[in-house]
């Protein structure tokens, strides 16, 4: 049984309301930031992999220098969950 049921597409765009700066790509949540540096991009990484180990929800992400690109999803309900919501706005809480 997943952790979270799959949103509705009208609960999606609801939610997405709620998380400034995030959008709908492929089916995920994503959000790209830039940082001053690499190591700020880093440091930012570091502190949302403890938040997403506590959460027991992990991003797919990538970097490049001192882009970071997130990508939320919950591979168990092959879409989207309140989890990813959930995680979008604790990761909006730690960004410097």
């Amino acid at each position: 049984m997943p952790l979270s049921p799959k949103l509705s597409e009208a609960e999606v765009r609801e939610r997405l309301a709620r998380v400034p700066g995030w959008s709908l790509a492929a089916g995920k949540l994503r959000r790209a930031i830039a940082f001053q540096d690499f190591v700020e991009a880093f440091g930012f990484m570091a502190r949302v992999a403890l938040l997403a180990e506590r959460m027991n929800h992990h991003p797919d992400w990538s970097n490049s220098w001192n882009k970071v690109v997130i990508d939320l999803v919950s591979h168990d309900v092959k879409g989207l969950s309140a989890r990813d919501f959930d995680l979008a706005a604790a990761i909006d809480r730690i960004r410097p």
